[in-house]
């Protein structure tokens, strides 16, 4: 995923393809034990997709629960409850109760 995330910004791919990537780099961090790598990642994407399309788009409802996860992960439970108690009416609105 590095050597293909590498490859995309060389190649001007879109944002979209650009977060997806980054999440799977992250996802793969995590499963190697890589954690602190990891946050940064989904950290580093949700705050893009919040800033380039808003807390009201499913990316960055989907990228906010990466990155609570990976806060959980690094036992920063008061910071993902935190990021949680404001994503989760969002997505409630957004998505619907049953989602």
């Amino acid at each position: 995923y590095e050597a293909e995330l590498a490859m995309e910004r060389r190649l001007g791919a879109s944002e979209k393809t650009l977060f997806a990537v980054q999440t799977n780099l992250a996802s793969t961090y995590m499963v190697l034990g890589r954690k602190k790598e990891a946050h940064k990642i989904f950290r580093d994407v949700y705050s893009r997709s919040f800033d380039l399309v808003g807390q009201d788009n499913e990316r960055t409802l989907i990228a906010a629960s990466n990155y609570a996860s990976g806060l959980m992960d690094l036992q920063h439970f008061e910071q993902a409850k935190s990021l949680l108690h404001k994503t989760m009416p969002v997505a409630r609105r957004v998505l619907g109760e049953s989602h």
